[in-house]
């Protein structure tokens, strides 16, 4: 894995060109595959410095143009409820535990404030070290570390590139759009 720009070659502008457009894009399994690698590369891992109160993160360089990162995850952090638009993704847990809440039913993309969820939708998976999933456009989800007392690593990856990330809030079975962060609300 490797957390620099990718290492300069010979070949020929043009070569290079015709030989990125033959490469597909990443796919979900493909994302996957990347971030179970990253997840097993005990260096990388532990070259992420660890914040005692705040999540903290490194840009990786993901699979074929994807967006990938390491996140370390303080006792009792989580990301609330949001979505990654249209790009699917995967996770995995490196060390530690993290758990997932997401829904199982497709939101609408746009047009609404907010829903009234149906009973069944909620799922709920516990990520041990090793453990990950990946996941479509508009997966809609909250991923916390729940421990009192110990962090967890992850690596996550995203294709392509996150175009936005729309935060929500929830109450019972009450979900509210309340933002839409984009790119440049990162820097």
């Amino acid at each position: 894995m490797s957390v620099s720009p990718a290492a300069s070659t010979t070949a020929s502008p043009a070569a290079s060109s015709a030989a990125a457009a033959s490469v597909p894009p990443p796919d979900q399994a493909g994302l996957l595959d990347f971030v179970r690698r990253a997840a097993a590369d005990a260096e990388l891992i532990a070259s992420l410095p660890l914040d005692p109160q705040g999540r903290t993160w490194v840009r990786l360089e993901g699979p074929g143009g994807s967006e990938a990162w390491l996140i370390g995850w303080p006792p009792g952090t989580g990301t609330g409820w949001h979505d990654h638009a249209d790009s699917v993704g995967a996770f995995v847990t490196a060390s530690g535990e993290l758990k997932e809440n997401s829904l199982a039913a497709r939101l609408p993309t746009e047009g609404w404030k907010t829903l009234e969820l149906t009973d069944g939708v909620d799922r709920e998976r516990r990520l041990p070290a090793g453990s990950g999933r990946a996941f479509g456009r508009h997966h809609v989800h909250e991923v916390l570390n729940e421990s009192p007392d110990r962090h967890a690593v992850s690596v996550h990856a995203y294709y392509p590139p996150l175009p936005r990330i729309r935060r929500y809030s929830r109450s019972g079975r009450i979900l509210r759009l309340e933002q839409v962060e984009r790119p440049e609300d990162w820097q």
